[in-house]
């Protein structure tokens, strides 16, 4: 007889997610992933000038701000056909990778970290030893006894004053943890040093976006202009500031996140071989170098991996409406050719159809709607995306750095390529991808200090950017890599406004509900098999749904223009 668990909502991530998981003798036999937040984007950007899009976009999350702003504007300007300067392309390069890194050292430390980091064991830790350990595997300098002391004392003070603070309401002492105390130290020390560094390299979208959260974009190039003496301007100066919080991130990932990670990894040999899941891989690719219509250049590469054979690579393209359409048959939404049809996004319906309990509720409907994600298909298979299926597609482009870097990686693990297919693997893509990412930034930087220097200030490309230079109808899509995966926005702009505009984004991707065929998406399929230690504290459930870093907030959309309410959930 199987056990229902019911996990509702899924903590430490942006948005509400609910995970339903059939267990029996010690084991997850089915699993079901429902998001439970509604929202609205598509139907509010219906009528807009394009060139705003990315203003409203943005602002479906507050952790993927720019990712979403940057898919947006390339989007139109696929549409209309405007190329932006080289100039504009490494700035977003570059924000592109203060936001990966930013959010790689966020999930490990702060997201997921506490599903594998035991704090109360901390407590018990000999700080002396937790020192010797922490010079053994790196030189990071804030090391000392007594640096491990003073951390030590202020989490006691917490435990004294009856609270735990940051660290409340988790499964302290569950048997799944397996690290020594002293290891556990080492790691809540550098949880509290990742909130000061996460901060810190942000900063990068202020200089060129002036702002973060939602930093600025704009249609046709980057909001910044460059004059090495204007205050005003992108100077010397901000110039300068960003080589150096670039030079702080190389650090701090180096000697702080791969050392913690690859220790980590060593006590929890086991979960190589749980939470693999899907067997397909989708990446769009990004990180330009020669430019955004040739994806050939790019630093991670664009295609689909299926049936993990790395011998083969598949085209993707996102123009092609036999390639990526979206399901409804399990989604509180309805479709005008029917709910066992698929669309394109170009052809993308929202509408709703809410056919689901009003909660509080036992059980979710999982034999017919039972969430507010849409369920994408590439080709009609479903597809697992984010930093692993990066590194799986670009390893299997023969790309030379992520070779390098993985290989070294398994061989320092002693583990086999397989290993990189699990709840471990998943989240050793995410350090081993923030590894090369920092370089990358420093290239980049480089460049852009290069160009300027040879005086090439150009940032922005008017031409074609007034409307009355527009075709009456035109399409486009804009694809990018979210921290957490495959990111696209299609357009469909006529009499210079927006007709549709569909987002089809990662959480999307792997954790919407069952399509027409029954066919699980990345989540679901990745909770199969996992073994629970204690049903009454699923810790193995937050480990593999948090290796995949759900961001639910973008991944549903429902809104009246009208600001009319359709349909109150609520919570308990």
């Amino acid at each position: 007889m199987a056990t229902r668990i019911v996990v509702d909502p899924i903590t430490r991530i942006e948005g509400h997610l609910r995970i339903e998981a059939e267990v029996k003798n010690g084991k997850i036999t089915d699993a079901y992933s429902a998001g439970t937040m509604v929202r609205g984007f598509e139907i509010i950007l219906r009528g807009r000038d394009p060139r705003d899009a990315w203003a409203f976009t943005e602002r479906v999350c507050g952790v993927c701000t720019t990712v979403h702003a940057l898919v947006s504007v390339r989007a139109v300007e696929n549409a209309l056909g405007i190329v932006i300067p080289p100039n504009a392309e490494l700035v977003r390069n570059l924000m592109f990778c203060a936001q990966n890194v930013q959010d790689h050292v966020i999930h490990f430390y702060h997201l997921h970290a506490l599903d594998w980091v035991d704090v109360v064991s901390a407590l018990k830790a000999d700080p002396k030893e937790t020192s010797r350990i922490a010079q053994k595997i790196s030189s990071w300098p804030n090391s000392s006894p007594k640096y491990f002391k003073e951390v030590q004392d202020r989490l006691k003070n917490f435990v004294a004053s009856g609270q735990l603070g940051i660290f409340a309401n988790a499964y302290w002492g569950h048997p799944a943890y397996k690290l020594p105390p002293e290891v556990n130290l080492l790691a809540v020390t550098h949880y509290l040093e990742a909130l000061e560094f996460q901060k810190e390299i942000i900063k990068i979208h202020t200089i060129f976006g002036g702002k973060n959260p939602h930093p600025h974009y704009l249609v046709g190039g980057a909001p910044c202009s460059v004059n090495i003496n204007d205050a005003n301007a992108l100077n010397a100066e901000r110039l300068a500031y960003v080589g150096s919080l670039i030079d702080q991130a190389i650090e701090f990932v180096e000697k702080v996140y791969i050392p913690d990670l690859l220790a980590i990894a060593g006590f929890y040999r086991e979960w190589f071989n749980i939470g693999g899941g899907l067997k397909n891989y989708l990446a769009y690719g990004d990180l330009p170098t020669n430019g955004y219509n040739d994806p050939s250049k790019f630093k991670f590469p664009r295609g689909a991996v299926l049936d993990r054979n790395l011998n083969e690579v598949h085209e993707v393209k996102g123009e092609d409406p036999d390639q990526v359409r979206e399901y409804i048959t399990h989604s509180w939404y309805k479709y005008s050719a029917g709910d066992d049809k698929s669309l394109h996004p170009w052809e993308g319906e929202t509408e709703f159809n809410f056919t689901g309990p009003k909660p509080p509720y036992e059980h979710l409907n999982v034999e017919g709607k039972y969430s507010w994600l849409k369920t994408p298909r590439w080709k009609d298979h479903p597809m697992e995306v984010g930093p692993l299926a990066r590194l799986v597609v670009a390893y299997a482009s023969g790309h030379e750095e992520v070779r390098e870097v993985v290989n070294d990686t398994l061989k320092r693990l002693n583990a086999p390529v397989s290993a990189l297919f699990s709840t471990l693997g998943r989240t050793a893509a995410r350090g081993l991808e923030a590894k090369l990412v920092v370089h990358w930034m420093k290239e980049f930087y480089n460049q852009l200090i290069a160009n300027i220097k040879d005086g090439d200030s150009r940032m922005f490309n008017p031409e074609k950017w007034k409307p009355d230079t527009w075709p009456k109808e035109a399409k486009g899509v804009g694809l990018s890599e979210a921290p957490r995966g495959a990111l696209a926005h299609w357009v469909v702009i006529k009499d210079q406004k927006i007709e549709n505009y569909q987002l089809v984004v990662p959480s999307t991707w792997n954790a919407s509900p069952r399509d027409a065929k029954g066919q699980r998406s990345a989540y679901e399929a990745a909770l199969l098999g996992t073994p629970m230690a204690d049903p009454n504290k699923p810790l193995e459930i937050l480990r593999t749904i948090h290796s995949f870093d759900p961001c639910i907030a973008c991944a549903v959309h429902l809104y009246d223009p009208e600001g009319k309410k359709l349909h109150q959930v609520s919570f308990i």
